[in-house]
């Protein structure tokens, strides 16, 4: 069923055929704008980087999303999607300006907003008529408030704008089916000239909508993450007493799951948590916190948690292989999660590392970031292979690290044959523990 397609009547939700400007063509820059175009709207997407806009015009996406290459093609074709880098003009052309810009990471944790501030400063200049401007990066509780105080200062006149909060909530690999699809549309707003422009703009998803204020807003997401983050972290930890105790962590999560007040989702034990979102949005909430006077103490051993997580699947191995230098190692799966390519703060980068440290030499395998891999992970002792057959040729042991389906589809008595000696590390406890041992496997599960 294609997920994006509108009836007539869905369509006629929309009020008004507002333009908008998506200033960003990364991940959730891309998607946004991509979706909007689709539901009718005329959309520019703009971003500094030159050559990305240039490859975007000639229908060229800068990373792997599942099912948005259709999108974006469909919408320059019909003409609701242009690209380009010229940012005060868009502003100029546009209703509805979203500011989708990185927040990275800084040293001490904080969320740097250089890129938000240029933006606003941009937007402050070129203002000839009324705009909402909306935060859609994750930004820190009250950002909001520093970009209106930007736009103040520097508009040449008395235009008039608003500001208004919309946070996404968009997993990579699944991202098209969650902007249609959400949970909840949440939107912080200080007037309701804002607040019903926004309802307007999504009229025609079918979601519950959160109204609140813009710092509240703020929160939502930075909170949602974190207590996401928390629950793999809780689960990781409950796999290490099952490991001391005999027990099984599948089974236990199972147990639990089953309670609607905690449910299933984010109870897999593995190898952490990782993806840009997650690792940063933490530490943000850890110094947002400290900065307004409260030191979230949970928080903070949630990500001590997840560090510790790669080291403990790397001990596991050893204990295994007792010395693991000069052995091979095949290594399958290296984005941070399945159906994406991304490899930012992805856990098999410090697997990788860790077991390159130890002396052993490892051929690397992923069915997408293979590419964005080579550009991270360069060592003498590390090879890329062409397919996961290729990876495990005379290996001493199997490192899965990412969940592709394509791992589930192997011949495991064909990889048997083809490997040194026979040892799974399966950091996603993706397989069955005894059908891999009747092949005549060693498995390395997670609180398995």
């Amino acid at each position: 069923m294609d997920l994006t397609k509108l009836t007539a009547v869905q369509r006629r939700l929309i009020k008004k055929n507002y333009k908008i400007c998506v200033v960003g063509a990364g991940h959730v820059g891309l998607v946004s704008a991509a979706c909007f175009s689709e539901l009718g709207y005329r959309v520019i997407c703009v971003d500094n980087d030159k050559k990305k806009i240039k490859s975007l015009k000639e229908k060229t996406l800068p990373f792997y999303e599942p099912g948005l290459d259709s999108i974006v093609i469909k919408n320059i074709n019909r003409g609701n999607l242009v690209f380009t880098s010229a940012l005060p003009q868009s502003v100029k052309k546009s209703d509805v300006i979203f500011i989708v810009v990185g927040t990275p990471p800084l040293p001490d944790g904080s969320a740097d907003l250089t890129s938000i501030e240029n933006v606003a400063r941009v937007i402050a200049k070129n203002l000839n008529s009324y705009k909402l401007i909306v935060e859609k990066s994750t930004v820190p509780v009250q950002t909001g408030s520093k970009v209106k105080e930007t736009i103040c200062r520097y508009r040449k006149n008395n235009t008039e704008f608003d500001i208004a909060s919309n946070p996404e909530f968009l997993r990579e690999g699944k991202a098209i089916y969650d902007f249609f699809h959400p949970d909840r549309i949440v939107i912080g707003v200080e007037y309701e000239r804002a607040e019903k422009i926004l309802k307007s703009l999504y009229s025609s998803i079918k979601a519950p909508i959160v109204v609140t204020d813009i710092n509240t807003s703020e929160l939502i997401k930075h909170a949602s993450n974190s207590f996401l983050a928390t629950k793999i972290s809780f689960i990781n930890a409950v796999a290490h007493i099952c490991d001391l105790a005999g027990a099984n962590v599948k089974k236990v999560a199972l147990g639990m799951g089953l309670d609607k007040r905690i449910g299933k989702d984010f109870l897999d034990a593995g190898l952490g948590y990782g993806g840009f979102c997650f690792p940063k949005d933490l530490e943000a909430f850890i110094y947002i916190s400290k900065k307004l006077g409260y030191i979230f103490g949970l928080i903070q051993e949630v990500k001590s948690i997840n560090d510790q997580q790669k080291k403990y699947f790397v001990e596991k191995i050893k204990e295994h292989l007792w010395v693991l230098k000069n052995k091979k190692i095949a290594i399958l799966g290296l984005s941070f999660k399945p159906d994406t390519d991304d490899m930012r703060f992805a856990p098999s980068i410090d697997i990788v590392n860790l077991l390159v440290n130890e002396g052993a030499h490892l051929k690397l395998y992923d069915p997408q970031a293979n590419n964005a891999a080579k550009k991270i992970l360069r060592n003498k002792k590390i090879t890329f292979a062409k397919n996961a057959y290729d990876a495990v040729r005379n290996c001493d042991c199997i490192c899965v690290l990412t969940e592709w389906e394509e791992f589930k589809k192997l011949d495991f008595s064909k990889i048997k044959k083809i490997m040194h000696y026979p040892l799974l590390a399966d950091g996603r406890n993706m397989f069955d523990k005894k059908q891999i041992e009747v092949l005549g496997f060693k498995y390395i599960g997670i609180g398995t």
